[in-house]
């Protein structure tokens, strides 16, 4: 058996369910806008962030996500975040595209502490083609038929509390649930849809202990819940040297461990790594070779900015 029939196997009983999930990323915490519209010009300066994840390396057909976002601060007073958020994810014979444009309030709710409201609003482009895949059976008609990259609206919305030491925030990156390829589409031969997007919902958290001045700790924790599938809890644990090196180690709940690394560069560049160890019984076939992903963030500083450096979050 090949690793597309074994793949195969995996995402079959994804195709049963009525249910998507989103990417997942190990360095969560700095790909916070992809999920949470009021994140956007939290950072009070141009920020740009990448991030490339390779996940089940060795196994043909795994997951492979690309997360690009731009967002920044508009106006003197900081109220206002604009941001822009595309995501890539192609898995087996699908690949999705997400483009969304952020907007965000940010209200003062003391001196240090700020609450910020955003939505989101975007297209979404599924393209999946069945001939990529062996097909055991050739006469499933739930594989004759292809999506040939069909276009569907997303809409989302969010909450994001801060203050200098802490941060917690609450959002559904798209709330309409769009139903791609249905059984009249097959000449009501199928009993099913293929796939229904169902409304994600996270939630993060994360605290920031200055151990002394030359040490910070962070603990995070991620919750995604989504209909159909297992709530996913993202745990991790990131220290800051010197504010220079970030060392952390992270657990997705019965799922895989991670390492995390990460060095600022300068004011404006940070670099970032992360490897998963998968804890399922995935993880102890000889053809996964574990998950890599990395990350870059860019950010372009005003002379007049006053923002401590580095931020954790």
């Amino acid at each position: 058996m090949n690793t597309k029939h074994i793949l195969f196997i995996i995402l079959l009983p994804l195709l049963g369910l009525h249910a998507q999930q989103d990417a997942q990323y190990t360095q969560y915490m700095y790909n916070t806008m992809s999920v949470n519209p009021a994140y956007a010009g939290s950072r009070e300066v141009i920020s740009v962030t990448a991030i490339h994840r390779n996940q089940w390396v060795g196994i043909d057909g795994a997951p492979v996500s690309q997360s690009l976002n731009l967002h920044a601060p508009v106006g003197a007073a900081n109220k206002v975040g604009l941001g822009l958020s595309i995501i890539n994810d192609k898995i087996g014979p699908s690949q999705e595209t997400l483009a969304d444009l952020n907007f965000s309030y940010t209200l003062k709710t003391s001196e240090k502490n700020r609450l910020a409201l955003g939505i989101k609003a975007g297209v979404h482009l599924l393209d999946v083609n069945f001939d990529r895949l062996d097909q055991f059976h050739t006469s499933d008609l739930l594989l004759d038929v292809n999506i040939d990259n069909k276009l569907s609206p997303t809409i989302g919305i969010g909450m994001y509390y801060y203050t200098p030491s802490f941060y917690m925030g609450l959002s559904a990156p798209n709330i309409l649930e769009t139903k791609h390829f249905d059984e009249t589409s097959l000449g009501n031969t199928a009993s099913s849809f293929l796939a229904t997007e169902r409304v994600t919902i996270y939630y993060i958290m994360g605290y920031v202990f200055g151990i002394n001045k030359n040490l910070k700790l962070k603990p995070s924790l991620l919750t995604k819940a989504v209909a159909g599938a297992p709530v996913q809890f993202d745990i991790s644990t990131n220290l800051l040297i010197r504010d220079k090196f970030t060392l952390g180690l992270a657990y997705r709940l019965s799922a895989a461990l991670s390492a995390q690394a990460g060095f600022q560069f300068s004011r404006g560049i940070l670099l970032g790594f992360a490897y998963d160890w998968e804890t399922t019984s995935l993880g102890n076939t000889e053809f996964n070779a574990g998950t890599y992903e990395f990350f870059l963030r860019l950010e372009i500083f005003k002379k007049q900015d006053s923002i401590l450096y580095p931020r954790f979050f």
